[in-house]
């Protein structure tokens, strides 16, 4: 019993001398904050003030330039495409750089795919790859790589994988 009481008594010591030993005074947290206020009315640290230096940099004027308007061009050389010999199934036939936004193995499946996308206003079409008997949905097809390019970054909001074909 009176171990008990003992280890109380040793937890309690412990807990009050946790309490009033990491109190920081309120004197140095007034003498920090004169020091600082000192400072701010000089506008010299202690150090520039030990040292008995009274230099004040030399502020140069600020010289301001008239805005130029640049105008950025896209450079889609380093846009990957890939080369695929396909021949067209479906549709109005390939251009140079086409958009395609899905594979399938199946051709019931890439006519399908194909009549949604119809559905939502592009003129897909459906091209046979016979080297890996796969069949690329195309959504867009364009003459510049660029124009191709675009319009892949703007499909890939709804069709993620969507990727560059060249004949």
């Amino acid at each position: 019993m009176d171990m008990k009481k003992l280890m109380i008594f040793g937890a309690a010591i412990c807990v009050a001398m946790a309490f009033t030993g990491c109190k920081s005074s309120e004197s140095a947290y007034k003498k920090a904050y004169e020091k600082a206020k000192a400072q701010e009315r000089t506008g010299y640290t202690t150090e520039e003030t030990a040292t008995g230096s009274s230099d004040v940099p030399v502020v140069a004027p600020v010289e301001t330039q008239p805005v130029t308007d640049t105008h950025v061009e896209d450079n889609y050389d380093n846009e990957p495409v890939r080369r695929e010999n396909v021949s067209v199934v479906e549709g109005t036939g390939l251009k140079t750089y086409s958009v395609v936004v899905g594979s399938f193995g199946v051709k019931a499946n890439a006519y399908n795919f194909q009549g949604r996308l119809k559905n939502a206003g592009y003129d897909a079409q459906v091209a046979f790859n016979s080297g890996n008997n796969m069949y690329r949905v195309v959504a867009t097809t364009f003459d510049s790589k660029a124009s191709a390019v675009q319009s892949r970054n703007q499909l890939r909001s709804q069709y993620p994988d969507a990727w560059l074909l060249s004949k």
